[in-house]
């Protein structure tokens, strides 16, 4: 959602040009952010939680996964219950080196924040969509509302602990998802680390690095034919095994913004001067055949 003042909208009365660029701007900025969010939460279990505190130093956060947050998210601190203890907080910058963000908001109960506190996205705890997380959690007795122990083919391949990876244990896992679900994997997504650390195992092997590229002109590394590519989403030591044809993102619309009777898209907020605009997209991603997935993790990363 995205809010404009009615002092913004005054200032600018006299100028319809100044009037629709701050509209655009900020409906532009508010499709960018959905898009980033949408992207994260591919990789997510549903419950919304980006990342958890690590510790807190002179009103900066230490979190132990930092590529979800980006400038501007609105964000809530929440117990293991899921209880909120600090909210209505903004991400003012982000440290990718260091791992750590800013926020907005009182730098004093902000130090009383205790190690291990949930991070999440404001609103959406326990609402986002069926993510990889969801999919590979094998403490998840259920997926989709349906039993995992009494339906095999809701199993997909996973190994833990993998450590140093090698070609062997890419291979075994190839050839494990096909035995088992009669179907090929055709995308390896990973890491930055991760691909780095699989460069680092092809130049000792002197094997050459073999490339592909994608729709688009876009470039990837290459394993026996499948394309291995990178999203800044991907936690940290994995490797996704995915057949891309037993995915689909279900959805009744695509981007929309919700109008009034009248068609309006902006509404004045009852009793304050300012007004609002929601932009929504109902959808969740499902797969057809979870044991024709596997994920490697705990690898180490180069």
């Amino acid at each position: 959602m995205i809010e404009i003042s009615d002092k913004a909208i005054r200032a600018s009365e006299n100028n319809a040009g100044a009037f629709v660029n701050l509209l655009n701007a900020e409906m532009d900025g508010l499709i960018k952010a959905s898009t980033f969010n949408l992207g994260r939460m591919l990789f997510g279990n549903g419950k919304g939680v980006v990342s958890t505190v690590l510790g807190v130093t002179d009103g900066v956060v230490i979190v132990d996964e930092v590529q979800n947050f980006i400038e501007g998210m609105p964000i809530d601190f929440r117990d293991a219950s899921g209880n909120i203890i600090d909210g209505n907080r903004r991400v003012q910058a982000v440290d990718n080196t260091n791992k750590l963000i800013m926020l907005s908001g009182e730098p004093a109960s902000l130090a009383k924040t205790p190690i291990g506190t949930l991070i999440t996205v404001q609103g959406s705890y326990n609402n986002e969509i069926t993510g990889l997380g969801t999919l590979f959690d094998y403490e998840n007795p259920t997926i989709y509302g349906l039993d995992k122990f009494n339906n095999s083919w809701l199993n997909p391949y996973i190994l833990t602990e993998v450590g140093e990876i090698d070609e062997m244990k890419i291979q075994s896992a190839l050839d494990n998802i096909e035995a088992n679900s009669g179907q090929a994997v055709n995308f390896i997504m990973c890491s930055w680390g991760v691909r780095r650390a699989l460069l680092k195992m092809l130049s000792q092997n002197k094997r050459t690095v073999d490339t592909m590229e994608l729709a688009g002109g876009f470039k990837a590394l290459s394993y026996n034919g499948i394309p291995i590519v990178v999203d800044r989403f991907c936690p940290r030591g994995n490797m996704y095994l995915l057949n891309t044809n037993d995915f689909a993102l279900h959805q009744l619309c695509d981007w929309q913004w919700l109008t009034d009777d009248d068609g309006k898209v902006l509404h004045q907020l009852p009793g304050k001067p300012v007004y609002s605009a929601t932009l929504v997209k109902y959808a969740d991603l499902i797969c057809s055949r979870p044991n024709g997935q596997g994920l490697l993790s705990g690898i180490t990363e180069a």
